[in-house]
């Protein structure tokens, strides 16, 4: 019956800013795509959780503070779900529709300070939040090919190619804009530097502008972002201040 309901709206559907796939749509795609994921170490390294319960445990505490601030999006209808990559060499992390979130140790090991990967994990939130992955991915694949890979009926090959394109979105700058907007005003909520996010272009800045990271690299540039960033988080009058309390040296000794 919900596939019926789908069908009215498809004629209508030309413009990106329709979103054809119901929420149960969303965490139903984004679990055939974390189990692909999970099923190919090959291409995706991702460490057990017996094998680092307490770098797991930092991940889902961070993850819990910014849920906690009651501003995210069908908080109450994903899953998400954290999950590390062990590759030190590669700055990325990625979230697929319905919030299953993968975070790399490359990444995690670059970041200074605790409150700069909460706005990381606020702005990956975000997408899934404002359901960007399921629009970029109905433009890539076509919305026939996701309905089947959601309800288990996609063949292997489609649904590695899927969960490849998954780990390499490229958003729009709008919808960028909209997940940096979204991790301020998340982080405000919480102990953390409601400009959380820019501390990771202040690092690229600092290091002579560097190469922008794949998940990031339709981003414009870093110097922008961080103004934004710090703009909006002024705007809504919130702390910029780190969190005091948090200790990133010990999350990042938690890695395997």
């Amino acid at each position: 019956m919900k596939r019926a309901l789908l069908l009215p709206i498809l004629a209508g559907a030309c413009n990106g800013d329709v979103n054809l796939f119901t929420i149960q749509d969303d965490v139903d795609l984004g679990m055939q795509v974390r189990d692909e994921i999970l099923a190919t170490p090959e291409e995706y390294n991702v460490v057990p959780e017996e094998a680092a319960p307490a770098a797991y445990g930092h991940l889902r505490r961070i993850r819990d503070a910014v849920l906690g601030s009651g501003k995210v999006e069908h908080a109450d209808d994903f899953e998400w779900e954290v999950y590390l990559i062990d590759d030190d060499e590669t700055l990325n992390a990625f979230c697929t529709p319905g919030g299953y979130m993968f975070f790399y140790s490359g990444l995690m090991r670059y970041l200074d300070e605790e409150d700069h990967f909460a706005g990381v994990m606020g702005h990956e939130m975000a997408h899934a939040a404002s359901r960007h992955s399921t629009e970029q991915l109905t433009q890539a694949y076509g919305v026939q090919t996701l309905i089947e890979l959601a309800l288990g009926e996609g063949d292997a090959a489609t649904i590695a190619t899927v969960a490849a394109g998954v780990a390499t979105l490229e958003f729009s700058r709008t919808d960028e804009a909209e997940s940096d907007a979204k991790s301020v005003e998340y982080l405000c909520e919480t102990d953390y530097s409601a400009a959380g996010a820019s501390g990771f272009f202040e690092k690229l800045l600092a290091e002579g502008g560097g190469q922008i990271p794949e998940f990031l690299s339709s981003h414009p540039s870093n110097a922008s972002r961080v103004e934004d960033i710090t703009a909006h988080a002024e705007e809504l009058g919130c702390s910029i201040e780190l969190d005091p309390n948090a200790d990133w040296a010990a999350v990042q000794a938690s890695l395997p």
